[in-house]
């Protein structure tokens, strides 16, 4: 099923058009200027792309493209602000309804010959409809989706609060996003699946008998941050001092709680620092890893509670703590980590009428020292997605252990 890397698929996207689907009906007069939330601000500007592929039970042709360009007119008016234009001077979205861009490409190539073990990330992104870091012209569309039609027959589709948290006109936190594709970023998958999972519980068993066992995502961020720990060392000859970001979902965690209809990224990050000689000594130590992890992600849920009911806390938690580690990452003493968790995103559960997908992917992304969690099909393992720099990477692949647990290694 994967690519045989001896006879690697060069891959070909021909586009075949691209439109812009408007709103089926105006955005209210009243609602025409989105602020931005604070949260917002402090991102960088750039696509969050996701990738579902379908296979290819059905014939897709004029009358299934006519229904997705007709459902995705009927729902931008709940979306409002993704059919306008963000201005990143001023801080908000023109709510103007110029619409979202839908495209329709072929790929000269069957699906089977692009998923699998092998898939190389960084062909994944031929088949997005923007680059990532497209986002922040007047011209570039909120919201993008292109249907990929395979030779097969299968398809790929692409996806990419101001009342809670004021905009305050600040600066997004440099990631080293740029709007084109920066070729020493590479992101490469590992999957873990249940057989990982569960010899990871098993060496755990003992120190966790009366407690209730650890999740995937946390046993998975222990063995690649330990892993990046190695490899570091190994590069460098030495330890350095670490930082994890772990991003925490605020929506379900504020005291009161934020309505969950409400629209805009809602995200806080808790961190975890260790000095040289503290990395050093977890890099041996994956129970005292998984304690850490844990404790971080509990404390982190703990702290959203306050960030509305406290806005100085909130600040401190949202603001202060974010723009310390990121000058801290400018230091070549120090190692900063930064994990999302997509795990809970019910991919394999989207329908849009070609029945549900057989795989849920991301991109090559063009953030270092980054990794995104996500759910195997088959909901029991965990795909993990990590971007670092072309210099760093084949170390990350060289970790005994990561090798080990890993069933699939990508590229």
């Amino acid at each position: 099923m994967g690519v045989n890397l001896k006879q690697e698929t060069i891959m070909k996207v021909h586009l075949i058009s691209k439109k812009l689907i408007k709103p089926c009906k105006p955005t209210p007069s009243h609602l025409r200027t989105y602020k931005i939330s604070l949260i917002d601000e402090l991102n960088p500007s750039m696509h969050v792309f996701h990738i579902l592929f379908y296979p290819s039970d059905q014939v897709v042709n004029g009358k299934h493209i006519t229904s997705l360009e007709e459902s995705l007119s009927q729902v931008l008016p709940l979306f409002y602000p993704l059919a306008g234009r963000y201005h990143k001077d001023e801080h908000y979205v023109d709510c103007n309804d110029k619409g979202a861009e839908f495209s329709i490409a072929e790929v000269d190539c069957k699906l089977h010959q692009l998923i699998g073990p092998e898939v190389k990330p960084e062909q994944l992104n031929l088949l997005l409809p923007l680059e990532i870091g497209a986002a922040d012209e007047p011209t570039n569309p909120m919201l993008a989706v292109q249907i990929n039609k395979f030779q097969c027959g299968g398809l790929a589709i692409d996806f990419n609060s101001p009342t809670y948290f004021p905009p305050q006109n600040l600066g997004p936190i440099q990631f080293g996003v740029s709007r084109t594709r920066d070729t020493s970023i590479l992101t490469k998958r590992f999957v873990l699946d249940k057989n990982a999972i569960y010899k990871l519980r098993e060496r755990l068993s003992p120190e966790w008998r009366n407690e209730h066992p650890p999740s995937r995502v946390v046993l998975v961020s222990a063995v690649l941050r330990q892993a990046i720990l190695l490899s570091d060392r190994k590069k460098h000859g030495k330890s350095r001092a670490s930082i994890i970001g772990q991003a925490v979902n605020v929506w379900e965690t504020t005291i009161p709680p934020i309505s969950k209809y409400a629209c805009s990224y809602w995200a806080s990050t808790s961190f975890l620092e260790s000095t040289a000689d503290e990395s050093y000594a977890l890099e041996c130590n994956f129970l005292q890893i998984v304690s850490n992890m844990r404790r971080v992600t509990i404390q982190g849920i703990k702290d959203c509670e306050r960030i509305l009911s406290d806005r100085e806390f909130g600040r401190k938690v949202l603001i202060d703590c974010e723009f310390e580690v990121a000058q801290k990452s400018d230091s070549p003493d120090t190692k900063v980590i930064w994990i999302s968790n997509w795990s809970k995103f019910e991919d394999y559960e989207l329908d849009f009428g070609y029945g549900k997908p057989i795989w849920a992917s991301l991109v090559n992304v063009p953030l270092q020292d980054f990794m995104t969690l996500m759910n195997t099909k088959d909901n029991d393992g965990i795909e993990a997605w990590v971007s670092m720099h072309e210099s760093d990477m084949p170390y990350l692949q060289q970790d005994e252990n990561l090798r080990m647990l890993t069933s699939q290694l990508a590229g």
